[in-house]
């Protein structure tokens, strides 16, 4: 395939996904809205105010060159540091449902753990491209990354947000099998973040209770099986074709969150198989272009980079799908470019402006 080809097919996908996102969040939100803000476009303007904001940024990182990212690696990753610092203070982040996630920025507001994924995946591409010499050295190659990684983990568990924190776990280690770490060192990442999830799992009742419910959620339908049965019922009644765009019956109200993690349930009830099946092969399409890309980057730093963003957006995708499906243990994931959500929808569109810099330069460097 020609790369001008791939960048097209990325750039095509994403938009796609980023449209049907833009009128799911109308149509799971409106009711909502309505009823809280006596306004049934309040999500839907903010959703196409951060999409707007969002496809400025693409535009703008696909033209800065990402060998850039790479010299400003540590200030990226220090202002990342500082935002999930932030966040922590009493009267600067916002405690929304028992969870200080935000910061709010007049009418507008940020969500500093998802400028965290992204500064870390830049941080981990220019340590492995740097220290590549010498990553089977435990106190060059795994001690530093491991124990950013765990500062970054320590810090979102502290919001709290298990889903990030495993996202973080999991990005270090796709990253250090990508750079060529010693298997032993691998292994010690699962380890150590696999015995400090399972504790944390054990020690707090709202996660034990979130992993039972997944195993059983029939045992408390009214209580922690609430939200997956309702789920399930979205899905069972879209059937193949669904019951139309708007025509959900879940999201009144039967269905949490229903247009950030579990806005793809409503798509399955209104657009029925079609429409998820459409959704997954839109989101094939992004990851098949992403490892593409990585794979004929003109350096490592380039390739790293790649695969740690396009892991990003299918880890996000997987485990929001997984959910909803009943397949994993409830987390706050998103799906990217489709949930409602500024900064999330922001970055993931920064990281696709990232890879279309990174095509645009091995295209240049090859010819």
């Amino acid at each position: 395939m020609h790369k001008r080809i791939t960048d097209t097919l990325l750039l095509a996908s994403v938009l796609a996904l980023l449209s049907i996102g833009v009128i799911m969040v109308y149509s799971t939100s409106s009711i909502t809205a309505l009823k809280s803000y006596h306004d049934e476009y309040f999500f839907l303007k903010k959703e196409l105010l951060y999409a707007s904001l969002g496809i400025l940024f693409l535009l703008i990182f696909a033209r800065i060159p990402y060998q850039y990212l790479g010299k400003r690696a540590y200030f990226i990753l220090g202002l990342s540091f500082l935002g999930l610092i932030l966040v922590l203070v009493p009267g600067v982040g916002a405690c929304i449902g028992g969870a200080k996630r935000w910061i709010h920025l007049g009418p507008l507001s940020m969500q500093p753990a998802e400028f965290a994924k992204l500064g870390l995946i830049i941080y981990l591409s220019f340590f492995l491209y740097k220290k590549q010499e010498n990553l089977k050295k435990f106190s060059i190659g795994l001690l530093p990354p491991l124990v950013i990684t765990g500062i970054f983990s320590g810090l979102v568990l502290l919001q709290p947000d298990f889903g990030t924190t495993f996202l973080l776990v999991s990005l270090l280690f796709i990253l250090l099998f990508v750079g060529g770490g010693r298997i032993l060192h691998l292994a010690l990442v699962l380890i150590v973040f696999g015995c400090a999830g399972i504790f944390l799992v054990v020690k707090s009742p709202y996660r034990l209770e979130r992993v039972l419910s997944f195993l059983d959620p029939w045992k408390d339908p009214m209580g922690t099986g609430f939200q997956i049965i309702q789920s399930f019922i979205a899905f069972g009644t879209g059937g193949i074709f669904g019951q139309g765009l708007g025509n959900g019956k879940q999201k009144l109200f039967y269905l949490p969150e229903a247009h950030t993690d579990f806005i793809f349930s409503v798509l399955g009830e209104e657009l029925g198989l079609i429409g998820v099946l459409m959704v997954i092969g839109l989101f094939l399409i992004v990851i098949y272009c992403g490892i593409r890309i990585a794979l004929r980057s003109r350096d490592y730093f380039g390739t790293y980079l790649a695969v740690g963003i396009i892991s990003l957006t299918g880890l996000q995708a997987i485990v929001n799908m997984g959910v909803v499906m009943g397949l994993l243990p409830t987390k706050g994931t998103t799906l990217p470019f489709i949930s409602y959500g500024g900064t999330s929808l922001m970055i993931n569109l920064v990281g696709v402006g990232i890879l279309l810099n990174i095509s645009s330069q091995s295209r240049a460097y090859e010819r």
